[in-house]
């Protein structure tokens, strides 16, 4: 008795296989018709639960999204940029972090060369740079 609690998964699970191999014109029309009902109430409870899963945690992912969203407006033109840099992450090593935090990512030696930078736009004629800055 002192084990039954470590092999009743295993006899449960035992059970359950064999009555998956039990056919359905095997049995008794009442069975069949009690098991039809319970599959229909497990899939009634399963609609139910996820359900009120969306219910809850629908304002949360809308909320989650919106913030997706912005941060995709705000960041895009730098990602965009970013790639347009990098070309393939698979030509580059992993990164490396050095002793005084900053990140060093290599490209591999058997990488294709790089492509050509991106020009930067060209400022506008008519506003010259403040003094003392540099535009980079």
């Amino acid at each position: 008795m002192k084990h039954l609690h470590r092999s009743l998964p295993v006899v449960c699970l035992i059970a359950c296989l064999a009555a998956g191999s039990v056919r359905a014109e095997d049995a008794p029309a009442a069975a069949q018709s009690d098991m039809d009902e319970g599959f229909s109430l497990l899939e009634e409870g399963a609609k139910l639960l996820f359900r009120g899963f969306l219910n809850e945690m629908g304002p949360a992912l809308d909320e989650m999204q919106g913030g997706i969203e912005e941060a995709a407006r705000e960041m895009g033109p730098a990602l965009r940029q970013l790639l347009a840099l990098v070309d393939d992450v698979r030509n580059y090593e992993a990164p490396e972090r050095l002793p005084n935090g900053d990140v060093i990512i290599r490209r591999r030696a058997d990488a294709p060369p790089p492509p050509e930078l991106p020009q930067a736009p060209a400022a506008p004629a008519d506003k010259p740079a403040p003094e003392g800055e540099i535009e980079l």
